[in-house]
């Protein structure tokens, strides 16, 4: 396979930095940070008081003494029943459209697509944003086909 003897050891030495390089360069590109700036990690802290109807957690147990079985705990209260969701217009944030994130984004979508009148919510939506109609079905579309690149990268769109 190889005519002199030497030729094996450089190529092996070749193959093993180009495995390193690779791995390195990977490793750093992994560490870089992909999350756009306007994505909030607080889902649930970002929601008008109503979406967020959980109940409150039980009281944890008594532990045993001297090898004596413990107390169970208490039960926690079950949350409020279910209504519409978050799909209402008046749960869209108030701030200017340069704001909104990607989550502000889908919601306005979802809205949109769980109206009773899509037309009529999709103009009352541009009203408040003062953005085109065009401009909320476009993000209407990239959700439906499960395109977040396209809804990220409108963020940065002037």
């Amino acid at each position: 396979m190889f005519t002199k003897s030497w030729q094996r050891p450089i190529i092996l030495v070749t193959a093993s930095l180009a495995l390193v390089t690779g791995t390195a360069c990977a490793a750093q590109a992994s560490q870089q940070s992909h999350t756009p700036t306007g994505i909030s990690a607080s889902a649930a802290a970002d929601q008008p008081e109503h979406c967020i109807g959980f109940g409150a957690g039980g009281k944890g147990g008594e532990g045993g003494k001297g090898g004596r079985g413990g107390e169970p705990g208490q039960p926690g209260e079950p949350g409020q029943p279910g209504g519409v969701g978050c799909f209402r217009f008046e749960d869209l944030p108030n701030t200017p459209k340069a704001d909104l994130t990607v989550v502000d984004k889908v919601r306005i979508a979802l809205i949109v697509l769980a109206a009773d009148d899509p037309e009529e919510m999709t103009k009352k939506i541009a009203d408040k944003y003062k953005i085109s109609e065009k401009q909320i079905d476009d993000w209407k579309k990239y959700y439906v086909d499960g395109d977040w690149f396209a809804l990220m990268a409108d963020s940065n769109r002037p």
